[in-house]
């Protein structure tokens, strides 16, 4: 099998439980891939910013489906983003706020937005995944703003996900999608707005069929990024049903599992 994509997501799978990741030996993988002209993708559901901090020096030779697919930048360039409905946007909010949350994150094209009632502990924690990032008197108030929204990004306790998710579904009633993104965070994307898509979007693009892709994934969120690649990799720290939906599971995050196997695809 010819590979012509290679889609990584980035906590848990790219990065290790640090925040970093061996840059010296993926300089040397990236280097490999343009020689062969294989694209390298990142899927990830973080914001575009924080995403291409990682990649300082090559971010623009590279892609991103970020938001979980609402966002994708090819080679530094806007190149598609989702929109919801305002509408949507309050009923959305208000269905969440039912459940309580730790933090709601409502993003958009330009900027991430949360309720200024949120600690300074917990702002700080989500700026990291969320560097252009904006506080708001009241969330409702995102409809004010001049931007695209298109995704919701929640923080509960890390105990019952699988319960907070059933009663996402059935407060959202198809409205919103809810996915586990892990340690007790969960996405809400809008349906069929996923990283599967994003990297369809990009296929389509550049000619490439799902079978030359290589994927790589831990959480919920990258499970229909594995069913669509031809070679799907889980991390041994991924989620079970991660791992059920790969045709492969491979070192932890922590072991470098992701280039190793980018390695030996490219050997």
């Amino acid at each position: 099998m010819s590979i012509k994509m290679i889609a990584v997501d980035m906590d848990g799978t790219f990065l290790n439980d640090q925040k970093e990741y061996n840059r010296e030996r993926f300089d040397q993988i990236f280097q490999q891939m343009k020689e062969k002209d294989i694209k390298f993708v990142v899927a990830s559901g973080n914001q575009y910013d924080q995403l291409r901090s990682f990649f300082p020096e090559n971010h623009t030779e590279m892609s991103f489906v970020a938001e979980n697919g609402a966002n994708i930048v090819v080679e530094g360039k806007p190149y598609y983003n989702a929109k919801l409905a305002m509408s949507s946007v309050l009923a959305t909010i208000e269905g969440i706020n039912a459940l309580d949350p730790i933090v709601n994150v409502a993003c958009g094209k330009k900027s991430a937005y949360v309720s200024q009632a949120i600690s300074e502990e917990v702002f700080k924690s989500v700026s990291f995944y969320y560097p252009s990032i904006k506080k708001l008197k009241r969330l409702e108030d995102v409809v004010q703003q001049e931007d695209e929204i298109f995704k919701f990004a929640l923080t509960f306790p890390n105990v019952g996900i699988e319960e907070k998710l059933a009663a996402l579904d059935e407060v959202l009633a198809g409205e919103m999608i809810p996915v586990s993104s892990g340690h007790g965070d969960i996405d809400l994307i809008i349906p069929g707005v996923h990283k599967a898509n994003g990297l369809a979007k990009l296929c389509e693009q550049w000619g490439i069929a799902p079978d030359e892709i290589a994927a790589f994934g831990d959480s919920g969120n990258d499970i229909e990024m594995l069913e669509y690649a031809g070679a799907s990799f889980a991390m041994a720290n991924a989620q079970a049903k991660v791992k059920q939906a790969a045709k492969e599971v491979i070192e932890s995050n922590n072991q470098d599992g992701v280039l190793t196997t980018m390695a030996r695809l490219l050997s």
